[in-house]
């Protein structure tokens, strides 16, 4: 246990055992499909609130509190609804399976390449890109961050300012996701063409 949880108090419930209080069945899967089913609905979106519903909303409102009683209560809310779902992931997974299809080892070599040597080294010549370019917006100088200062999620400095620089996505993560970062935040978005920068620099 780590110390910073040595003072709680541990309460430890067997959740399954609650499931089965209110009639849940536990489905079983073979291995990884999950997974596959997971990935290819978030590229189809089939479980959205547009489709499904607002879950969380809903299982508020519904007056029933078991399993069996929700069950009901939804499916003649949304009759519709996981078959619309069903359909949207079933086609993203024909899709996703012709693409297995086509995933050899020389690919996923390639990938891996592409991931640890281009992709790192496209982020570096990114920071350096745009900490000069805006550096030279008022003459000052800038340097990228030693180990010890990336460590504090600084990427570099423009002029005395410490910055932290972040692909414009990493604004759409959750807080419990994202980083606590105290410096001055740069975001970027790279096209094939451009690269958009977004600061709130003082660069007069």
């Amino acid at each position: 246990m780590s110390k910073e949880l040595e003072e709680f108090n541990i309460i430890r419930l067997d959740f399954k055992d609650e499931l089965k209080k209110i009639g849940v069945k536990e489905k079983k899967f073979p291995k990884y499909t999950t997974q596959l089913i997971n990935l290819a609905n978030q590229n189809a979106q089939g479980t959205r609130p547009n489709v499904v519903g607002q879950l969380s909303e809903l299982i508020q409102q519904c007056p029933e509190k078991s399993y069996e009683g929700w069950r009901r209560w939804y499916l003649k809310r949304y009759p519709d609804a996981i078959e619309k779902a069903t359909k949207k992931i079933a086609k993203m997974i024909k899709k996703m399976r012709m693409a297995m299809d086509l995933i050899d080892e020389e690919m996923i070599r390639e990938w891996v390449e592409d991931l640890v040597i281009e992709k790192t080294a496209e982020g570096l010549i990114i920071q350096e890109v745009i900490l000069k370019t805006l550096a030279d917006f008022t003459g000052r100088r800038w340097r990228l961050a030693t180990p010890k200062e990336e460590s504090r999620n600084i990427d570099g400095f423009i002029g005395s300012t410490p910055v932290s620089i972040k692909p414009i996505t990493y604004k759409s993560k959750k807080p419990t996701v994202r980083e606590e970062i105290d410096v001055e935040m740069i975001f970027y978005k790279k096209t094939d063409r451009y690269l958009y920068v977004y600061h709130n620099l003082d660069l007069d």
